[in-house]
């Protein structure tokens, strides 16, 4: 008996230690947070580098039972409500026109750079399959929305390009995921012959979720908005009816193996038909609640970047260097052709778009489900060396290229402008 509950004991202490480890972090944040936004230190730098450092204190950590489960909980938590958020949010009227930055870099720009980033795939990791190449390309698509914050918030960036950056990286998480299952169910499929469960997995995942969804972005929607006209819904309150529909399209979508990513981008894209505030409340409960978990997503990332560092080999920063360069840059330059907007634009847009949160929750979320592909490990690094890549590189250019990009504006500001 004693020796089994040392044994118990010492996992906890180690989880105790984290927590406690995290908490100081936040707390020290806080402390400096407006100097930091000063620097080139980002919140995602700063926690990703806790996570990091928290190795050197403690060396023989050893992730409690549960321990990979429950980091894989809180990312797909911090995930359907920002795809909830980037839904709700959403005005599809600016998607209508072709015209339209967002809308060129989430059709010609986006399936460009999956495609790309496949074939870069099969190329500096050629152990892959396509269908894996496929995997990684969609899972390191979406551009973090939070990694880009500094550019977003910049008043020395013109208001267009912000906005095209901004909707880009609202949008394309969720535009990835069936992409994502699309590849996921090929691989299953593969491993089976006769292909027996690729339509089913499909169903499931993809039409299941939109129904789940549509259903309870329609009903929930109109149910809040109902309960406003009539006064019987308090104000304080209503961020947490929001709140809780993306929460119950998790839910759902655990019982019926739906994706639950699809399933909140649907909700949050009809909620706004029958409650058309859903958007401000989910965004105020997203910046007040959200960061939070999305630091702690960042913190353990760190962790577990540094456990597996040992594992890191030269095609792994290969193909992290392509991600972040070639495999974005060039279907950017591609999709914005005839825009009008100058080179320094074109190559400023191509540049800042960070890997992050999305690409850590869709990378665990493959790893965690059932495919049991032999080349998950180097999936799994190849992600992990992206996201460490993008979140310094990104981190740290961001205040030296805004600079540099409106000195550059300086010289010629009228095509930057564009159409």
């Amino acid at each position: 008996m004693p020796p089994a509950t040392t044994a118990t004991a010492a996992p906890a202490r180690y989880a105790m230690a984290l927590i406690a480890a995290f908490l100081i972090l936040v707390f020290a944040y806080s402390l400096v947070s407006e100097w930091l936004a000063r620097t080139v230190v980002t919140a995602p730098i700063l926690f990703t580098v806790g996570g990091l450092s928290l190795l050197a204190v403690l060396p023989d950590w050893q992730a409690p039972a549960g321990g990979p489960e429950g980091f894989r909980r809180a990312a797909e938590l911090g995930l359907v409500l920002l795809l909830f958020t980037d839904g709700s949010r959403t005005d599809l009227g600016v998607l209508r026109d072709m015209r339209n930055l967002p809308t060129r870099l989430l059709s010609v720009g986006m399936l460009l750079t999956m495609l790309l980033g496949a074939l870069a795939a099969r190329l500096v990791l050629p152990q892959l399959s396509i269908w894996e190449a496929g995997i990684l390309a969609a899972v390191l698509a979406p551009t973090d929305a939070g990694l880009g914050q500094i550019i977003v918030n910049s008043p020395r960036v013109p208001l267009r390009i912000r906005q095209a950056l901004n909707v880009e990286a609202g949008l394309n998480d969720g535009l990835s995921v069936p992409f994502l299952m699309f590849f996921v169910a090929l691989v299953r499929a593969s491993n089976s012959p006769g292909y027996p469960r690729l339509a089913p997995f499909l169903i499931e995942q993809l039409g299941y979720g939109i129904a789940i969804g549509g259903g309870i972005g329609l009903a929930g929607g109109w149910l809040l908005g109902l309960a406003r006209r009539r006064g019987w819904m308090a104000d304080s309150l209503q961020q947490l009816g929001v709140v809780a529909l993306p929460l119950l399209c998790l839910l759902a979508s655990e019982e019926t193996g739906a994706s639950m990513f699809i399933a909140a981008f649907v909700a949050g894209l009809v909620v706004q038909i029958g409650f058309a505030d859903a958007g401000r409340h989910s965004v105020e409960f997203a910046d007040e609640w959200g960061q939070l978990l999305n630091l702690s997503v960042f913190f353990l990332f760190g962790l577990m970047a540094g456990r597996s560092w040992p594992q890191l080999r030269w095609p792994y920063v290969l193909y992290a260097v392509l991600s972040l360069t070639v495999v974005r840059m060039l279907p950017v330059a591609i999709a914005l052709a005839g825009t009008g907007l100058d080179r320094a634009t074109v190559l400023f847009m191509g540049w800042f778009g960070p890997r992050g949160l999305a690409s850590i929750v869709l990378g665990l979320v493959y790893l965690q489900g059932e495919t049991h592909s032999p080349q998950d490990p180097t999936l799994r690094l190849a992600v992990m060396t992206t996201v460490l890549l993008s979140i310094f590189a990104h981190g740290l250019s961001a205040l030296p290229g805004i600079a540099l990009y409106a000195r550059r504006r300086s010289v010629n500001p009228a095509p930057a402008a564009g159409p």
